[in-house]
């Protein structure tokens, strides 16, 4: 009988982990970081903290963002499911920088901010125009075909 190598799939490790160079460039997560943090100006989503002198430190709009757009790229909209992505899987870790917001704080967030994630949306879709990304022929939203003069 031949011998091999002994191996445990029940093990701990340490592993060094640097979360930017887990997003790469040429990736949809790539793309949804830079425009999140350099590109969209998010201030809308400030307004409703007023944590400044006293009370817990909250979770960045921008992670909490960059969370919740990737989940709702992969068609994960349960914020609890969100919750445990960030707790299990690499590149959620690292568009949260390690951080695991509880799901009410997801469920929150997006259902308390609706006009400020509408704002943001006319935004990007300004900084797909300004790359040439959209075809001013066709905008389709959910299905709904409109042209692009309405």
């Amino acid at each position: 009988m031949p011998k091999f190598k002994h191996y445990d799939y029940n093990q701990m490790s340490m592993v060094v982990i640097n979360y930017l160079e887990q997003i790469q460039p040429g990736t949809f997560e790539f793309a949804l970081h830079y425009l999140i943090s350099e590109k969209l100006d998010l201030s809308a989503f400030h307004q409703p903290y007023k944590n400044d002198a006293e009370g817990r430190p909250a979770y960045d709009p921008a992670i909490l963002l960059k969370i919740i757009l990737f989940a709702y790229s992969k068609g994960i909209t349960s914020s609890r499911e969100i919750q445990w992505c960030c707790d299990t899987n690499i590149i959620f870790k690292a568009l949260s920088c390690d951080t695991v917001p509880h799901f009410t704080t997801i469920a929150h967030f997006v259902s308390s901010q609706p006009q400020a994630i509408e704002a943001l949306f006319e935004q990007v879709l300004l900084i797909c125009d300004q790359q040439g990304l959209l075809g001013h022929e066709l905008f389709a939203i959910d299905g709904c075909k409109m042209r692009s003069n309405a």
